[in-house]
């Protein structure tokens, strides 16, 4: 019903008609038509024409993107959950339920660790993944799709200005399912809302957002008896809801993240000249602030405990790990046409890492309740252009830490044409593990360790090339080394249980390197209303010990055909998608923590996925239908997400995506 009121009021409000001006025409139309008309400098009779361009999307790193309502094969790929190409994921059955990973990248987008629960993180909208927008009149971009049994997902945004210097946003993604397996329901709610100002002279800017974020999902803790139920093929269980699942209703568990952030940056330019007659900025001295607080929360409740996880200190389990963090950073930067773009940077960052309670184990080691601290760093980054050639560089130093050393990205590339671009880049960094690796609290007496003391910074060195061109596709190479690498594995002192895995998990470090290697390249072929869209990656690890497991190759191939139909009243693309990787040790999952785990007894993979679609768009809508996994009932029942975690049986889904204007 909540989701009924927001459509409702999504639809509704473009009729309060906030817009640029008044008097000003806008057409509705679609991308295609934005595109031609962009091409007429000259406005009509009745005043300047709105293009696609007046519609922009703006980055966190203020790369600025306009909006598009064409048809294509990436907007399929985008067409799920995430939102983004899962291209390098393998989702479970039931939507907002983990992914497991077919490919890794080490680089970091935040310098300081974070709460842990990566497992349950996929759909948590971080600082880097909110965008800001810059729009002619009012824009709504309406996402829905269809579940598993009862429920629905529905993305939800609506963004537009009160005059040219004043945007703001208001978004929602929220969604319920049930899914096919016995206690597998799971839902959450997104809800971000985004400013952005700058004053008429252009000195002053400010963008912010808030985010209220709400993921909650049941646990059963995989199948219990597989062979028999599920890969034996039985049609007795082809109903899933039958199949018998590591937890019953008395001792299901429930996993919930929740968290609050507040953020703001703003400038002010001291210095501001622009060339003799254009608008083009020459030379600018901005002085800025950063602000950032977050809450958070990760939970674990069981009404009851089960044997699986080992002796308890209660029966009655509630895991409460939270995470209170502040930022600020103060910045000067220099701008000038001929120099480059340089920066200097201070910041403070204050971390309040904490559980409800002190724990005395049997061996009379004293677990604490929390890690407190503030960080002070101090930072640099560049950016240059010249001619075809775009340099890059950003590197922070922590002055007093106990989480993090340094942190280094630094990027050049060079544009021989429109159709193709080089790139080289390299990554350093050292830092601590995420929280709860370092300090973990449980009802469970085998989950509870302090490592801040033996634990050391994990360091990431990696160097990328990457060449892409219109014509021989796009090629990227990785290479990264890794010290320290930390991980979650079995504790080899606990005893197994009867299905032959351990109960326990506790947080590793290698004491050896880790190198990881990656190529991936991506081409599409087109002959006539015909195209081959191909995707393949290649990676391979050099270890002492089986502490990284990826499969070594993975390949997404799609064959479809598109055209106009109804005399061009309708754009048209049907085909199919192959995906498969090579079988490997593939991570096991633990829903108490929310963590994904090394295992190296059991190899998964090595099946084949096939999904049928039919996409259409009429005008700015982009009607979807898919027939996902359509070979699971004649290929083998032996797909798996992870172990005792099967992946998801034939399924019909459709929905659409609804851009429209006011």
């Amino acid at each position: 019903m909540k989701y009924f009121f927001l459509l409702l009021f999504v639809i509704s409000f473009p009729l309060l008609h906030a817009q640029v001006e008044p008097n000003r025409p806008v057409k509705k139309m679609d991308s295609t038509k934005f595109k031609k008309m962009g091409k007429k400098k000259a406005p009509d009779k009745d005043g300047p024409q709105i293009t696609i361009k007046d519609y922009m999307i703006i980055s966190y790193k203020r790369d600025t993107t306009y909006l598009d309502t064409t048809l294509t094969i990436q907007k399929e790929y985008k067409y799920n959950y995430l939102r983004k190409d899962d291209f390098e994921l393998m989702p479970f059955a039931n939507v907002g339920q983990p992914y497991n990973k077919l490919g890794v990248d080490f680089e970091r987008k935040q310098m300081y660790p974070r709460l842990g629960a990566k497992a349950r993180h996929f759909n948590y909208y971080e600082i880097e993944d909110i965008d800001y927008y810059n729009v002619a009149t009012p824009m709504t971009d309406l996402f829905f799709k269809t579940t598993f049994e009862e429920g629905q997902l529905l993305d939800a945004l609506l963004t537009l200005n009160t005059s040219r210097r004043f945007n703001v946003s208001l978004a929602f993604k929220g969604f319920r399912s049930m899914g096919k397996y016995d206690l597998d329901e799971a839902e959450s709610g997104n809800f971000r809302a985004t400013a952005n100002y700058i004053t008429e002279n252009g000195r002053y800017s400010l963008r912010a957002h808030i985010a209220a974020q709400n993921i909650d999902a049941e646990e059963n803790g995989g199948l219990s008896n597989k062979e028999e139920q599920f890969e034996s093929g039985d049609p007795d269980f082809v109903d899933r809801s039958r199949v018998d699942t590591r937890f019953s209703s008395s001792d299901a568990g429930d996993s919930k993240i929740l968290g609050k952030r507040y953020h703001l940056e703003h400038q002010y330019k001291l210095l501001r000249t622009s060339k003799d007659s254009s608008r083009v900025e020459k030379t600018s001295l901005s002085l800025g602030h950063t602000f950032d607080y977050e809450t958070k929360y990760y939970q674990f409740q069981q009404g009851t405990s089960n044997e699986y996880f080992g002796t308890v200190f209660d029966s009655d389990i509630d895991d409460k790990a939270n995470l209170k963090t502040t930022f600020n950073e103060l910045y000067a930067e220099f701008y000038n046409a001929t120099l480059g773009r340089l920066q200097g940077n201070i910041s403070l960052y204050h971390y309040d890492y904490y559980f409800n309670s002190l724990l005395i184990t049997a061996d009379e080691e004293l677990i604490q309740s929390r890690l407190e601290g503030d960080e002070i760093s101090l930072g640099a980054k560049y950016s240059k252009q010249i001619g075809g050639f775009m340099i890059n560089g950003d590197a922070k130093y922590n002055l007093s830490s106990d989480l993090t050393t340094s942190i280094l990205d630094a990027s050049a590339s060079y544009r021989f044409n429109q159709n193709n671009k080089i790139e080289f880049s390299l990554h350093s960094s050292a830092r601590m593990p995420d929280f709860n690796f370092l300090l973990y609290q449980s009802d469970y007496e085998n989950y509870n360790w302090q490592n801040t003391s033996t634990f050391g910074n994990q360091k990431v060195n990696s160097l990328q090339f990457h060449f892409n061109s219109k014509k021989w596709g796009d090629l990227s190479a990785k290479y990264a080394n890794i010290d320290n690498y930390t991980y979650f594995g079995e504790d080899p002192a606990q005893e197994l249980v009867e299905d032959q895995e351990q109960a326990t998990l506790k947080p590793f470090q290698e004491n050896g390197s880790v190198g990881h290697l990656k190529v991936k390249y991506k081409k599409e072929f087109k002959l006539g209303r015909f195209a081959l869209n191909n995707t393949v990656m290649y990676q391979n690890v050099s270890q002492s010990n089986d502490v990284l497991n990826v499969p070594q190759l993975v390949t997404r191939n799609t064959l479809y055909f598109s055209s106009d139909v109804f005399k061009k009243a309708m754009y048209l693309q049907t085909g199919i998608t192959f995906k498969y990787f090579t079988s490997y040790n593939m991570d096991a999952y633990n829903p108490l923590l929310g963590e994904f785990y090394i295992q190296n007894r059991e190899e998964l993979g090595g099946y084949p996925l096939l999904d049928f679609f039919i996409n259409a768009r009429v005008k700015q809508t982009r009607i979807y239908l898919k027939a996902e996994h359509f070979n699971s009932s004649f290929s083998g029942y032996d797909f798996y997400s992870a172990p005792n975690y099967p992946y998801r049986d034939f399924v019909i889904r459709f929905g659409l995506v609804w851009n429209f204007f006011s």
